[in-house]
């Protein structure tokens, strides 16, 4: 038997020493396949590689987590997870190529490997390959990356954590964490709340009753705006607004338009319901009804509770309030992005002879 080809039969009944003894375990037949031979031996350095090229990647992702920590920049961050994902996955191809090398299947025979793969993507594989393929577009397109808050088609919406090969990991504002397969951010809609800017805005919809001073609605709701510390700026281009939107059967319909700050983008429903409990204060401050459905009589006495003011109890609007709030916000806000005109020959004046 020459030295390269592996030992058959039993170990030897009395072994010379003890290298020899685990020679004969390290090249022991274990499976073979045409040319292949598997041996313990081959297995062991099959598995270091494997390890090691776990360890390099352990290792360099550690590295992109402190300098990711460090940067206060979040497209920045970003990048860095992203690349961090990329190598972990060359790495791990990487390591299982050489595996393979070390087990006895050269890379001539991938060709064959990957033949069978393609079978087996046919038959099950198909939605695990296309996770990991949209998962690769993500991280590369970046238009979804760790830190965004996101509402997808189904209704999930919430924080992403995580991108992982198979799914991405959503947390929600209750604290639960959802697996979303990455395919659905690719073939699905996403709205995407904090791409590219974390301000958003906001609209709360609002009824009183008819006959009340839209002036004095005006104000009670900007009041409200300023006593939730949500509100981005309380004048400049994303001061709050107030629009009348419609008539309802019972109530004129407003809305109260705000600009949130970051951290309220990321929490709708408990920013929505602390306008709303602002507003009912107020409204109620200024003697405002917020209206039912009327489909009968209804006969009442004032006042209605203890914390509706009487009309002749009210503060005075001056003339300079009422200008000042009379402005149509919605007004102002459709026509702010429309170009000026330029000044016809008629409106200029003729020059001087």
């Amino acid at each position: 038997m020459s030295a390269q080809d592996p030992p058959t039969g039993a170990p030897p009944a009395s072994p010379a020493d003890l290298g020899e003894h685990v020679r004969w375990a390290w090249d022991l037949p274990l499976l073979e396949l045409g040319e292949v031979v598997v041996t313990p031996g081959k297995l062991v350095l099959a598995g270091l590689v494997l390890l090691v090229a776990w360890l390099l990647s352990a290792l360099f992702r550690r590295g992109l987590a402190r300098i990711e920590r460090q940067s206060q920049d979040a497209n920045r961050r970003a990048v860095v997870y992203a690349v961090g994902r990329i190598v972990h996955y060359l790495l791990l191809a990487l390591g299982v190529m050489l595996a393979l090398e070390f087990v006895g299947v050269p890379a001539s025979r991938f060709a064959v490997l990957a033949g069978a793969l393609g079978v087996g993507l046919g038959f099950g594989l198909q939605a695990i390959f296309n996770n990991f393929v949209s998962g690769i577009i993500l991280l590369f397109e970046r238009s979804l990356k760790v830190g965004d808050f996101v509402e997808l088609e189904s209704g999930v919406h919430g924080e992403v954590r995580d991108i992982q090969i198979r799914a991405t990991r959503i947390v929600t504002n209750d604290n639960l964490d959802i697996l979303v397969p990455n395919s659905e951010f690719v073939s699905g809609r996403v709205v995407n709340w904090t791409h590219r800017d974390v301000s958003r805005r906001l609209r709360v919809p609002f009824g009183v009753a008819y006959g009340s001073d839209k002036e004095r609605v005006k104000q009670a709701a900007l009041e409200a705006a300023a006593e939730v510390p949500f509100t981005l700026a309380l004048d400049g281009p994303r001061a709050p607004q107030v629009w009348l939107v419609g008539f309802g059967e019972s109530s004129l319909d407003f809305e109260l338009v705000v600009w949130l700050t970051a951290e309220a983008t990321k929490r709708p429903g408990a920013v929505r319901a602390a306008y709303n409990w602002a507003l009912e204060t107020a409204l109620g401050r200024h003697g405002l009804e917020i209206p039912f459905p009327q489909r009968d009589l209804h006969i009442r006495s004032w006042p209605r509770g203890e914390d509706m003011a009487k009309p002749e109890t009210l503060p005075k609007l001056s003339a300079r309030q009422r200008e000042e709030l009379s402005r149509n916000d919605a007004l102002a806000d459709a026509i702010s992005d429309l170009p000026e005109e330029p000044a016809s020959p008629s409106d200029q004046e003729a020059p001087e002879r």
